[in-house]
């Protein structure tokens, strides 16, 4: 069954969205074209839609996706798949700020870099990023992993809950309240188990896991000093 072909062009979103969803609820296959990087394409989807956007999208492509599989050959702005609860969102290039925020569920696969705050306030799923993830990645993350190939920058691991990011590569600097530990067998089988699906298994790599310390859990105003460094 060929695709069906959604233009996005400069028609008004509910409408491209609605014509999604009525995709969706039929059974077929989506390539969404001349995206102009439109924001807040993609809505909500339900579990077994499967949409595919042509170039890059802007703002909060795919938020509280419900199962769907969405590709986005290009480049995604801010907030991609944010509130997710299940599915698996493709970013062929670079995601901006702050993908998969507040997700609780689901895979999101960047195969470039992405930007400050990836998986800020991650409840659950997993974010896989080939290139660099940006500042403060991982900051506040309940739950879920981001996995990092390629990478950190500044402040990796921020004020982590029971979240955890794994890197390999350099990481600039760590954020509040972060310790990093070293990974045990079992621990790197179950991160290759998630990336072995995406063929990004590379046993070479030296992993640096990065959990909570705990110290931020609970205020004490003793310590008030490493709640200020937040």
């Amino acid at each position: 069954m060929s695709a069906r072909v959604v233009e996005a062009g400069q028609r008004h979103i509910r409408e491209i969205n609605d014509e999604l969803q009525k995709a969706a609820a039929e059974g077929q296959e989506v390539v969404v074209t001349n995206t102009l990087s439109r924001h807040n394409l993609g809505i909500g989807l339900p579990k077994g839609a499967h949409v595919r956007f042509e170039g890059s999208v802007g703002y909060y492509c795919a938020g509280l996706n419900d199962g769907a599989v969405i590709e986005v050959e290009r480049n995604a702005g801010w907030g991609l798949a944010e509130g997710m609860a299940s599915g698996h969102v493709t970013v062929g290039g670079y995601a901006g700020m702050s993908a998969g925020a507040a997700m609780t569920g689901g895979t999101i696969h960047v195969k470039g870099d992405s930007g400050p705050r990836c998986g800020v306030a991650m409840k659950g799923g997993n974010i896989i990023v080939e290139g660099k993830i940006g500042y403060q990645s991982g900051f506040m993350a309940h739950s879920g992993k981001i996995i990092a190939l390629g990478g950190a920058g500044h402040s990796c691991a921020d004020a982590l809950w029971e979240g955890e990011v794994w890197v390999a590569g350099e990481v600039e600097s760590l954020g509040v309240d972060v310790n990093v530990v070293e990974p045990t067998a079992e621990e790197v089988a179950e991160v290759d188990s998630i990336l072995e699906p995406l063929g990004l298994v590379d046993s070479s790599r030296n992993w640096r896991k990065m959990i909570s310390g705990q110290r931020l859990w609970y205020f004490e105003s003793r310590d008030a000093n490493a709640w200020l460094m937040i």
